[in-house]
């Protein structure tokens, strides 16, 4: 078709007469012209010669298995985004035609709404929805910084997964970026007019786990006095994103296994399933295969889940980003604090930041860089503010407000300012009320708990002697979420 042609145009490849027709009706009534061929053959020869919008194939042909013309067409006519037309109950070829480069897939006996849906998402993807919101600015789109070969190569590999629905796993330690490489996919592809729900599965208590993510009707249980939407349902049509999935019990593994092969929901009370248009992405810093093998997550789960597995390095090493990183952290501390202008480093405290080794990652970098805007009184600033522990020395000290000892054991681990050293700007001083001070300290010790612990948040808990929910509650409560 060409670029001014405004009837999308639609390849059909399957050996079945009535699946063809099924297609085309479905497709006719939805404005799309359609191009019925048989085998593969046939379907090599049509793409040779005209334009197409979008494919449907089955998987089983005739001369061939229909990966293979997968396969052709993300090579040759990456523009056509392929849906693959699979077997009923064949997980294993879903998922084989998605790593392969299919857009989709769709089982047989083929649900026509959800054949409909599968189109949608397919005009979305060619720009051919009219109906589509604007591609998101990239101002308005989150963004990755830094240009070391690490992250252009993350970036390359964020815009070819856009074009697909094939669910993806993303690895790394804990503050690396993971949820805002599955914002930047889900941003640049066709369901970014949809919503996108992210969930920390580590954070909900497992016996509410079911109908957080499914949802609930009135009276399914004690205390539901209303229908409740779940995850699932608030993620219809747009992305889902499970942090920390392998957090997940076996017993909500199962279920989240079924939702994601059967694009099916049943919430609690309710007598049957409800269809739901989900793309799944889940991250986790642990490793998932250890997991599987200690038999602590189902392995039919991970090879779901794991189609395609992207890694986010460290920050340690892309030390070269640094600079960047740091001035659009301190640019974007500077509109939080409303100072007139972002604060500067200077070349002592940058060469420090690039030499640490970063534990927390970039979690830990705007932490520091917080601290330090808020320990310094200039808009510049030194390497001591910074307050970095080994590999670059001492260990960072922490400072007590005056006329608080350090034997307080609501303060363990804090030490009195020495008297050699210079005053330090926290906003800690007998002019201020008791209150703010007590605040500052908390969110002191807190955060040098999240740090020590790579911020495992349950760790830090217990080396805070408090629980985890007292934690949450801390730290929403001093705006640290």
């Amino acid at each position: 078709m060409s670029a001014t042609d405004s009837t999308p145009q639609a390849l059909i490849v399957d050996d079945e007469a009535d699946i063809r027709e099924l297609v085309e009706i479905t497709l006719a009534r939805m404005s799309i012209e359609t191009f019925a061929v048989a085998n593969i053959k046939d379907a090599r020869k049509a793409l040779s010669e005209k334009r197409f919008d979008l494919c449907l194939t089955d998987m089983r042909l005739p001369d061939g298995d229909g990966l293979e013309l997968v396969e052709h067409i993300s090579e040759r006519h990456p523009h056509c985004p392929v849906a693959v037309i699979t077997a009923y109950g064949s997980a294993e070829s879903a998922v084989a035609s998605l790593k392969a480069g299919a857009f989709d897939f769709v089982s047989k006996p083929i649900d026509v709404a959800g054949l409909r849906a599968l189109i949608s998402q397919a005009l979305k993807l060619a720009g051919l929805d009219n109906d589509a919101p604007p591609h998101p600015s990239l101002e308005a789109s989150p963004r990755l910084i830094g240009d070391t070969p690490v992250m252009k190569q993350l970036r390359e590999t964020i815009t070819k997964l856009s074009r697909s629905q094939a669910p993806v796993y993303i690895t790394g330690e804990s503050g690396t970026g993971k949820e805002l490489v599955a914002r930047m996919i889900h941003a640049e592809g066709p369901r970014m007019g949809s919503a996108f729900v992210p969930i920390n599965c580590g954070a909900i208590p497992s016996e509410l786990m079911e109908s957080e993510f499914f949802g609930y009707l009135r009276g399914a249980f004690t205390g539901a006095m209303r229908d409740t939407v779940g995850l699932f349902a608030r993620a219809d049509g747009g992305t889902l994103f499970l942090d920390e999935v392998a957090d997940l019990p076996l017993t909500m593994q199962v279920k989240l296994l079924r939702a994601i092969q059967e694009r099916a929901i049943r919430p609690v009370g309710a007598n049957a399933e409800t269809a739901v248009d989900v793309r799944v992405i889940c991250a986790t810093h642990r490793d998932l295969a250890t997991e599987v093998a200690s038999g602590r997550f189902r392995e039919d789960l991970y090879y779901r889940l794991n189609v395609i597995e992207v890694h986010v390095s460290p920050l340690r090493e892309r030390n070269a980003d640094i600079p960047a990183l740091t001035t659009r952290i301190l640019e974007a501390l500077a509109r939080k604090m409303r100072l007139r202008k972002a604060p500067q480093l200077t070349a002592s405290a940058l060469e420090a930041l690039q030499a640490y080794e970063f534990p927390g990652n970039i979690r830990e970098l705007e932490n520091i860089l917080e601290r330090a805007v808020t320990l310094s009184e200039h808009m510049l600033i030194d390497r001591k503010y910074l307050r970095l522990s080994s590999p670059l020395g001492e260990p960072a000290r922490h400072y007590v407000a005056p006329g608080i000892t350090s034997t307080d054991p609501r303060y363990s681990g804090l030490t009195a300012q020495p008297p050699s050293a210079a005053p330090a700007t926290l906003a800690l001083d007998t002019s201020a009320d008791l209150e703010s001070q007590l605040e500052a300290l908390e969110r002191e010790r807190i955060r040098d708990a999240l740090e020590a612990c790579q911020y495992n948040k349950t760790k830090a808990a217990k080396q805070l002697g408090i629980t985890f929910r007292a934690l949450r509650y801390r730290l929403a409560k001093l705006g640290m979420n």
